[in-house]
């Protein structure tokens, strides 16, 4: 076993597993989902929304705006419909980096490591604090000088400093060209999408588990697509996110966003 992973505390990574229904974690982690849970019961469809939002707009981005290279960042641990077997699903061509410096992820990267023969799959291990080191390990794999799809799904909520994190953004998107996305969803404690029951919920994480985490308001999740133009439905929970109808999904606390570099 890996001797960065500790089993003796929950972790995020698994915690998410578990709540997606995977087999990929311990019994501290199952504890504390169930806390968590008791808090804000709709913590597990959050994360079931938060993966189908994903699936959506890989599915978008692959199919109708033509984009064959994807930066995934802060990955996670493998699950159902991946963001390589979304896209190669749509463009088997299309090439993906896989970003996350998670021990527990770094053991199950094999199976991000599957690819379509004609397409590319890679996974890096490093950190999201530090966006100069991902561009220059993932530019081994992507052609930065053609649009990239930078997804950050529910990983600036791990990155405390809001201008840190848009600085992150900054930095990301400043790297890729003309044409390129952002896909992007974070939790949220905003009484719109019902977030109210989130505040109890991540305190008890952030006193039980790791990495903590914070919430943000629309307007601070807006601030980190300045400059791009945000393609409708806009900033929404990510459970409505569908570029072409409304999804159907209830409501949770999550907001989802993509945004295209002009």
């Amino acid at each position: 076993m890996n001797d960065r992973i500790r089993t003796d505390i929950a972790h995020n990574a698994r915690v998410w597993n578990y709540w997606l229904g995977g087999k990929d974690n311990y019994p501290v982690d199952r504890a504390v989902g169930d806390q968590v849970t008791g808090f804000y019961p709709s913590i597990g469809e959050v994360a079931r929304a938060d993966r189908a939002f994903l699936g959506r707009a890989v599915t978008h981005l692959a199919a109708d705006a033509g984009v064959r290279q994807f930066l995934d960042i802060g990955t996670g641990l493998p699950t159902a419909d991946n963001t390589h077997e979304v896209a190669q699903r749509v463009a088997p061509d299309a090439r993906i980096v896989y970003v996350d410096n998670d021990p527990i992820v770094l053991t199950h990267a094999r199976a991000l490591l599957t690819s379509a023969p004609r397409g590319v799959t890679e996974y890096v291990d490093a950190d999201a604090h530090d966006p100069e080191e991902i561009l220059a390990a993932a530019g081994a794999t992507l052609d930065l000088s053609r649009p990239v799809a930078v997804m950050m799904l529910g990983i600036l909520n791990f990155v405390l400093d809001t201008d840190e994190a848009r600085s992150i953004v900054r930095t990301l998107m400043g790297a890729v060209p003309s044409g390129s996305y952002l896909v992007l969803t974070h939790p949220t404690l905003e009484p719109e999408l019902g977030g109210e029951g989130n505040e109890a919920a991540m305190a008890f994480w952030n006193e039980n588990a790791t990495p903590p985490i914070t919430a943000r308001s629309r307007a601070e999740f807006a601030s980190f697509l300045d400059g791009l133009d945000v393609l409708e439905p806009g900033i929404v929970s990510c459970a409505r996110w569908c570029p072409a109808s409304a999804a159907t999904g209830a409501t949770v606390a999550q907001f989802g966003a993509v945004g295209r570099k002009p």
